[in-house]
């Protein structure tokens, strides 16, 4: 059965997320505040966290940020406000994905599952090669193992990012849209916010070099080969 850890304040949400997210058939379990939160996925490593960003004690970004330095676990954020910054620092912060309130239960059950799906097959669209080790300068992507390093040293990277490298490694040189990866990369049927995409380049690009991934004004990115 998959564990869920479900942060929220607001204990009516809370209660009936938890009671919608049961009849999906997970095992949830939730804490109201961010450093309950904490406490209760240290005790047991969840297979993926839903926080909001407003919380009491421990706010959502900075939750994220802990866990993030223990593990990859998938991360969904949720958050009452629409505000821009709020986005771009929860998924600054290692959050996978987002959705902001009021939401559906059957959306939040799909993002759980694309999170999931993410952090069960990576390689699901792993590069078509016949040399499973690609190289690109001191940067080397097995795609067996899913390891990557840089300079020989392994790269600590999140499901969602090396679901994201493996798209540019896949095709070296080709401008690859936002929506494109959108749909490849979070499983997203139909547009949803770039954002997401932006921020997660940035944050591959501080990990394997800034100068690995273009920007092509209009269009979207490519890896350099």
């Amino acid at each position: 059965m998959t564990d869920v850890l479900l942060v929220e304040d607001d204990s009516l949400l809370r209660e009936a997320t938890q009671l919608s997210l049961e009849r999906y058939g997970y095992r949830v379990r939730a804490a109201s505040d961010g450093l309950a939160g904490l406490a209760a996925f240290r005790e047991r490593v969840p297979d993926v966290a839903v926080l909001d960003v407003m919380l009491p004690r421990l706010d959502g970004v900075g939750l994220v940020r802990l866990l993030r330095a223990e593990s990859t676990v998938p991360v969904l954020m949720v958050s009452a406000r629409t505000d821009p910054v709020d986005v771009v620092l929860g998924l600054e912060a290692g959050a996978d994905d987002y959705l902001t309130k009021p939401y559906d239960i059957p959306v939040l059950v799909a993002r759980i599952r694309a999170a999931l799906r993410r952090a069960a097959d990576a390689a699901r669209r792993a590069p078509r090669a016949d040399d499973p080790v690609l190289r690109f300068g001191d940067l080397t992507v097995d795609t067996a193992s899913l390891k990557v390093r840089r300079a020989g040293r392994p790269l600590g990277l999140t499901p969602t990012e090396r679901r994201l490298l493996l798209e540019f490694a896949a095709e070296p040189g080709v401008v690859l849209s936002r929506i494109t990866l959108l749909e490849r990369v979070w499983d997203y049927t139909c547009g949803g916010d770039t954002r997401v995409v932006d921020v997660h380049v940035l944050r591959l690009r501080a990990k394997i070099g800034h100068e690995r991934i273009v920007t092509v004004r209009g269009f979207g990115y490519k890896l350099v080969p």
